[in-house]
């Protein structure tokens, strides 16, 4: 049984008497900038090295597809991290679980610093992977924690949308730090800011969750996940903003290599350019942060996905034909983010909020799947890129911005109550 929000009908959960509780509202809310700049390091330590991965093949002598793994295994790192964090804050508590993230994120940002192979590259950004992530998971798990459903829809969106100003800069910074020192340079930013982040943290992050298990039970963590994938509420709103996430990634792997080597401009050009990207998904954002409480998440997220569309047609079609040019690469993909920032708040409250007693346990799980599109796109883009052209990244961005209209709709039907 379920309502129409696709919560679960009962409170304990064998019981289908009493509608289950949200998340108490008297967990004090902690300051917003830790889980800004928080929720910030991963994509920060994602994005900066970008510009920089065309100019590593000739670095360390080797190809393209196996520098791409820095960023494929990179994903694939955060997607399982994501999966323990949430057990493990649910048991242990949110703070101590963001600690012991960030010094993991400090560590690998220091090791990637210092890499002398690629092989010891790729371990490094994964190490830092795995400690970026817990500011994503534990960030959405703390608003909830926090606020109900279509407040926390509103703190999300204010976070990522200000968290998207590390996803703007980063990409300029790279490519400067690249162009005027060389690639380890870029290393040297996420570091510093995860150290200040961890320090602040250590300071003033207070504990939100009220709901602790009273230990890591294998069992019940495989069964919170078993009800959470037999929900299709549940999986409806974490493949619509899984898929969503996947066209932002497959941008990613696709667009550095169409700006530095089709198109042969520096790498802090491609920096310059991304800004637009961040500017876009920051709009919707914004957006969303201002009227998600009035129109709630089931409104917001179809005028998301359909402002997506509206940019991911457009784009597939100037491809088709052949058109590249920094503007028909980066302004489709532009509306694509407003679309994004518009449904990605709502579809993640959505989703965390089908049941709130587990919901570290949706966060990572949530998580997980948008990292394994994201990841599993890159590896698409990445193989069928050529030489020439962009189609195969915005083939994938109309594939992946479609699926998540077909997921929202399954999030509906599943969200329907049963007799």
């Amino acid at each position: 049984m379920s309502d129409a929000t696709g919560r679960p009908a009962a409170s304990p959960p064998h019981s289908t008497s009493h509608a289950q509780p949200e998340a108490p509202l008297s967990a004090k809310a902690p300051p917003i900038w830790i889980l800004i700049a928080a929720t910030a390091t991963g994509p920060l330590a994602l994005n900066i090295f970008v510009p920089s991965m065309p100019g590593l093949v000739g670095y360390f002598q080797t190809d393209y597809a196996t520098i791409q793994l820095t960023l494929t295994l990179y994903l694939a790192g955060v997607a399982i991290a994501q999966l323990g964090y949430g057990p493990i804050s649910d048991r242990f508590g949110r703070r101590p679980a963001m600690l012991a993230g960030l010094a993991i994120y400090v560590i690998g940002s220091l090791m990637c610093m210092m890499a002398w192979s690629v092989e010891v590259l790729i371990l490094a950004r994964i190490l830092q992977a795995i400690g970026g992530c817990a500011g994503m998971v534990l960030g959405r798990a703390i608003v909830r924690d926090v606020f109900d459903r279509d407040s926390s829809a509103s703190v999300i969106a204010l976070i990522t949308m200000a968290m998207a100003v590390a996803p703007a800069v980063a990409p300029t910074i790279g490519g400067t730090l690249d162009t005027v020192f060389d690639w380890r340079a870029a290393f040297i930013v996420p570091m510093v800011i995860g150290s200040i982040v961890l320090l602040g943290s250590i300071r003033g992050l207070n504990e939100t969750n009220l709901y602790r298990s009273p230990s890591i039970d294998v069992v019940a963590m495989l069964r919170n996940y078993g009800r959470l994938l037999g929900s299709r509420a549940f999986i409806g709103y974490a493949l619509n903003t899984a898929m969503s996430v996947g066209a932002f990634f497959s941008f990613l792997a696709g667009a550095p290599y169409v700006m530095v080597e089709i198109l042969h401009r520096k790498p802090h050009e491609y920096g310059l350019y991304f800004v637009l990207i961040s500017v876009g998904y920051m709009t919707g954002n914004f957006l969303a942060s201002r009227i998600s409480r009035k129109l709630g998440v089931d409104r917001m997220i179809p005028l998301g996905v359909g402002v997506s569309l509206c940019g991911a047609i457009p784009g597939f079609i100037l491809a088709f034909n052949d058109v590249v040019t920094p503007a028909t690469v980066f302004l489709p993909m532009c509306l694509v983010a407003v679309g994004n920032g518009l449904s990605q708040p709502n579809g993640i409250s959505a989703a965390v909020s089908v049941n709130p007693k587990i919901a570290g346990a949706a966060s990572g799980l949530m998580g997980f799947l948008q990292m394994s599109v994201g990841g599993l796109f890159t590896v698409v883009v990445g193989h069928f890129q050529n030489q020439t052209d962009h189609f195969a990244m915005a083939s994938v961005i109309l594939f992946a911005t479609a699926g998540s209209v077909l997921f929202y709709i399954m999030a509906r039907l599943g969200a329907r109550p049963t007799a």
